[in-house]
């Protein structure tokens, strides 16, 4: 996976913030851009999140992500209900834009991205193409962590991931 550019859903991103990992979307991609809606979600009030969502303006701020307003804003509003308007944006934006990948993890959000032939990967995916490109030793803390901080990821999948990996 050679993509230098990637946008991204609300939930990974998350994820990595949750798990101290958000810096290696920027080790594996030269452009990481997110649609405004979202933006929206990462940034909604919440006091319980405030560390997270100036973590999030910071990136902004510093150009790690760019802010990208999606243009058939009718096209992403004649599917909500579907999906939600952050994974319809990301859809809707990487085909305006071009991209092959999108960083989404939710199930159905990643069969209509296939629909509208666009490849996702998800958070578990990136941790295990930082192991592969080397920016991590190992992911099973990573991944203990996120299904610690309720991530839900099945004791099946769990297992698939780590195999693949190679930390069976």
């Amino acid at each position: 996976m050679n993509s230098k550019r990637i946008i991204c859903n609300t939930s990974p991103i998350i994820g990595l913030i949750s798990i101290g990992k958000l810096s290696l979307l920027g080790e594996l991609f030269d452009e990481l851009i997110l649609p405004e809606a979202v933006y929206r979600e990462l940034c909604a009030d919440s006091s319980s999140h405030q560390k997270e969502i100036d973590e999030i303006k910071d990136c902004v701020r510093k150009g790690y992500f760019k802010i990208y307003s999606v243009k058939n804003s009718d096209m992403v509003k004649s599917m909500y209900g579907k999906l939600h308007y952050g994974e319809l944006e990301v859809i809707v934006a990487a085909k305006e834009l071009g991209l092959q990948m999108a960083v989404i993890d939710e199930k159905a959000a990643r069969k209509m991205a296939s629909e509208f032939l666009v490849d996702t990967i998800g958070i578990l995916g990136i941790l295990i193409l930082a192991k592969q490109r080397g920016f991590v030793k190992c992911i099973k803390p990573d991944v203990d962590k996120l299904r610690m901080n309720g991530y839900r990821i099945s004791d099946e999948l769990y297992i698939q991931i780590l195999a693949k990996a190679g930390e069976e």
